[in-house]
């Protein structure tokens, strides 16, 4: 469901964010309700100092239940427990409902990094943990 709803996401796009979503992560949260899995979400080493928060989903059915809300808090934890001083994050522009979350929990638009430089589509935030 969740390829599927960024490959709508993303658009002409799609090929190039794909071969990014295809990586290990080591730390993932899934969220169930009733043993269905409802939303997700991954944190990964960036650097030393920086974690990049990835795969933030909650299906549509299960939205503005909290879901999101306790992934991201969720994540931030792990961040804090490997040592990192800050978290980083790409969404879409599309997105308006992700950037609005990450802001309420103090991210910070960033010039675009890595793979991002020059996507206009994509936004980069980042919150000091």
């Amino acid at each position: 469901m969740f390829d599927t709803y960024l490959i709508d996401i993303d658009g002409d796009e799609k090929d190039f964010f794909a071969q990014y979503n295809q990586i290990y992560l080591q730390n993932v949260m899934v969220c169930y309700e009733d043993n269905v899995p409802v939303g997700c979400g991954a944190l990964k080493e960036y650097d030393s100092e920086t974690g990049e928060i990835k795969r933030m989903f909650v299906h549509p059915e299960h939205r503005n239940k909290g879901i999101a809300n306790a992934v991201l808090q969720e994540l931030e934890t792990w961040a804090k427990e490997l040592c990192f001083t800050s978290c980083i994050l790409e969404t879409s522009v599309k997105l308006e409902n992700a950037i609005a979350l990450y802001t309420k929990f103090g991210y910070q638009q960033i010039p675009n990094y890595g793979q991002y430089i020059g996507v206009e589509s994509s936004v980069c935030m980042k919150k000091y943990i």
